[in-house]
């Protein structure tokens, strides 16, 4: 899709994860011109620094961005922070448009006592440390404690739960990150208890998940049968329309596990509901959490929700890992939602404050509708957007002369010397790939970006 002087319009693309790639193959297609833009040297996002290391089958959707990079018309510029070298209106000032796609990087807090405490960690930095992200390898977790105890009951709590305890034989075929690795087999944690403050009838795991902790070589699954004599009004939201399937089964494969004897193995992944975090106990480092039992309810308008009933107790643990949800990060330059913690926009088009539309500027994936969905549902959210971006150009409001790409490159090689292009991440992915094979396994990362930079410019040490 071109402007009136048949000179391709050019779009900034700001996250190389699932979301970014997706936009930038449709648009693409569409005869846009795409620069994609990543904070780190290396592409993927969360595929890379998010998706389980024993979950290789998921990543291979890169195979798929990799046909997009290799299109007429792709460049990808890594190890560019959007804040620190380049501003969002020195790139809207650039391109015809700009997409936003860099995802929710933090967390949601619990704002109880005793959450700073040492040993109280959350999820996403956790995730990122064993996935080898550059800005977490120098964090360390203690897992000499005897229980952990993750908060949440998603599938990345399964992840989190399920990495401490994989027998060694499970992760050395992965490319988890070599520091996580020694801390992972040299670990004394022999329980992880996931908690959960509703009932095993509204916990959000999918299937497949639920179905991988009891097939793990080292750790039994503890669930507790009286946790599976579901209350009335779980039992009719279960039986009613508004529950979905994967919910149904979650119930039938925990009272599987409820019914199955402990086979006496080394560790124990336990599932813990209807209990809320009050409050994190221990003086110089976590030592409990003292937590309230719940009861479910229906609300007025049918939903269900967690009571607290008064019954307290404490559990003694050693580290607490929160994992209940993800958020994004304000930017200088950008509107955001505080509320939802968003880019504000409506349908993908950025909005400002009084809630005009902000002509030229979209956002994509997580950042734009919050963390949710799977890899693919990236998919047909970058086609929302990107139909949004089509509308504005039939309607001629991209128009416009812009900076050239050569222009472009020039100024973002003054900001970023280091600067990391297609090239160069190929040479990394080359470095990885030949040190995994070298031991069986799929890649060994790198960790420190001044190490990723050196590869990618051809430097050795």
């Amino acid at each position: 899709m071109t402007d009136s002087a048949s000179v391709p319009l050019r779009v900034a693309i700001v996250g190389a994860g699932p979301s970014g790639f997706y936009a930038a193959g449709q648009l693409i297609g569409d005869g846009f011109e795409v620069d994609l833009y990543d904070a780190l040297p290396t592409p993927f996002g969360l595929v890379r620094a998010g998706v389980a290391p024993d979950h290789p089958k998921i990543k291979t959707v890169t195979k798929a961005f990799e046909k997009t990079a290799a299109k007429e018309g792709f460049r990808f510029f890594g190890g560019v922070e959007l804040g620190r070298d380049v501003t969002p209106q020195e790139l809207e000032e650039r391109y015809h448009a700009v997409v936003y796609s860099f995802g929710t990087a933090t967390d949601n807090r619990l704002g109880i006592p005793g959450e700073d405490l040492p040993g109280s960690h959350a999820a996403t930095e956790f995730v990122a440390w064993y996935n080898g992200h550059p800005t977490y390898a120098d964090h360390d977790y203690d897992l000499s404690t005897e229980r952990v105890v993750v908060i949440g009951n998603g599938n990345v709590a399964i992840d989190v739960a399920r990495m401490i305890v994989l027998a060694e034989e499970e992760l050395s075929p992965t490319d988890t990150a070599d520091h996580a690795i020694e801390r992972f087999t040299g670990g004394a944690t022999q329980e992880v208890m996931l908690l959960g403050r509703r009932g095993p009838a509204q916990a959000a795991f999918t299937n497949p998940e639920l179905l991988e902790l009891g097939e793990l070589a080292r750790a039994d699954v503890i669930v507790h049968p009286e946790d599976l004599e579901l209350d009335a009004a779980s039992e009719a939201w279960l039986a009613s329309e508004d529950a979905h399937t994967t919910n149904r089964k979650n119930v039938e494969i925990m009272r599987q596990y409820a019914a199955r004897e402990p086979e006496g193995k080394e560790r124990r992944v336990v599932l813990e509901f209807l209990w809320s975090p009050v409050e994190i106990l221990g003086e110089d480092q976590v030592e409990g959490l003292r937590v309230v039992r719940n009861e479910i309810t229906a609300g007025e308008d049918g939903s269900l929700r967690a009571r607290p009933t008064g019954e307290e107790k404490v559990i003694p643990c050693g580290m607490v890992v929160r994992s209940i949800g993800y958020r994004g990060i304000p930017l200088d330059g950008l509107p955001f939602d505080e509320r939802r913690g968003l880019i504000a926009n409506d349908g993908g088009r950025v909005t400002e404050e009084d809630g005009s539309v902000r002509v030229g500027s979209y956002a994509v994936g997580w950042i734009k509708r919050g963390p949710s969905g799977v890899i693919g549902t990236n998919k047909k959210d970058a086609a929302d957007t990107v139909a949004r971006i089509r509308e504005d150009t039939e309607q001629g409001l991209l128009a416009g002369e812009r900076a050239s790409a050569e222009e472009v490159e020039a100024f973002v090689r003054e900001r970023v010397p280091t600067l990391v292009t297609w090239d160069g991440w190929k040479a990394i992915d080359a470095h990885e790939t030949s040190a995994g094979e070298a031991q069986g396994r799929p890649r060994v990362k790198l960790v420190r970006v001044e190490e990723m930079h050196e590869v990618a410019s051809g430097v050795t040490r």
